[in-house]
């Protein structure tokens, strides 16, 4: 009976006369409604106040959990393989080692000319000239140019580059001019810029 009576009364309300300043007086049903509907509204931005921010945190943690992920294989990858890095580094430390020992000393400069000037001399060349040009310093090490300037054939310029190839130090050739004689074509007049390093060694230079 009294919900039927209830259930009227709230039919029979007049809704436009409500008033915010008189809440008191509203129905109880109304009232019951309205906080019902207050209460709804409070649990909806409460939710994607609060759970909206969790779930872009748990994202978040996600992104980094993947990355975290790619680092830790990484990094088990190298500890797995860290014997054979060693074992590779104590190779380049070699390889690096037999390089440095090509690269002639400032005392062993007048013997690789000499060497030079014989590798030419047994292969045929005529020497005209082999000079020590202005050394040309870099990061690691230093350049020595030298001016080579001589005269033979095809057959005496290729044995000299093969001789020189067999060097004990290293030595590059650039720079090639070749020209014929007019009165001889057979002979060619040769000049060529020979390159060889020395090793920059900081703490001697200290």
């Amino acid at each position: 009976m009294a919900f039927e009576d209830t259930a009227r009364s709230v039919r029979e309300f007049d809704f436009g006369s409500l008033d915010l300043d008189n809440v008191g007086a509203w129905p109880l049903p109304i009232k019951v409604f309205v906080r019902v509907l207050l209460l709804a509204l409070v649990l909806v931005a409460g939710y994607y106040y609060h759970v909206e921010g969790l779930q872009l945190a748990l994202a978040a943690a996600e992104a980094k959990e993947v990355d975290l992920k790619k680092d830790f294989e990484v990094k088990a990858f190298q500890a797995a393989n860290l014997s054979a890095y060693r074992q590779q580094m104590a190779e380049m430390e070699m390889s690096f080692g037999a390089l440095v020992s090509q690269l002639p000393s400032d005392t062993e400069v007048p013997g690789l000319l000499e060497d030079i000037t014989n590798k030419g001399l047994l292969n045929g060349l005529e020497i005209a000239v082999i000079d020590l040009q202005t050394e040309k310093e870099s990061e690691f090490y230093i350049e020595l140019p030298i001016e080579i300037v001589a005269s033979g054939s095809y057959h005496d310029l290729g044995a000299f580059i093969s001789g020189m190839a067999a060097l004990p130090r290293i030595v590059t050739l650039h720079d090639f001019q070749i020209d014929t004689r007019r009165d001889n074509p057979n002979v060619l007049d040769i000049k060529i810029l020979a390159k060889t390093y020395r090793y920059k060694d900081e703490d001697a230079e200290g």
